[in-house]
């Protein structure tokens, strides 16, 4: 599965990560069973599968408490994805 990971571009050309980077090897690391792993590669990575899961059930089931909790849980995964991206650019050595 690795071999057929897209390559960071931004990484590639500028030499800084992106907000994305880590999530696709965070996903082979959940379906190799190594769900701590997974975290720290990508600590975003459980909290966007549940809002992949409820946008999913809200497309087929359109209910205002679910979009509001879809709302609030993009938010959160907004937060989780910049605040690991900034401790990765500036405080991972």
């Amino acid at each position: 599965m690795e071999e057929y990971m897209l390559p960071c571009l931004n990484k590639k050309f500028f030499g800084v990560e992106c907000f994305g980077c880590g999530m696709q090897r965070a996903l082979a690391l959940i379906f190799k069973g190594e769900f701590v792993q997974a975290f720290y590669m990508y600590p975003a990575i459980y909290t966007l599968i549940l809002l992949v899961v409820l946008i999913t059930i809200n497309a087929f089931k359109n209910n205002k408490l679910l979009s509001k909790i879809n709302t609030t849980l993009a938010v959160v995964n907004a937060i989780i994805i910049i605040c690991s991206f900034i401790i990765k650019t500036f405080f991972n050595q």
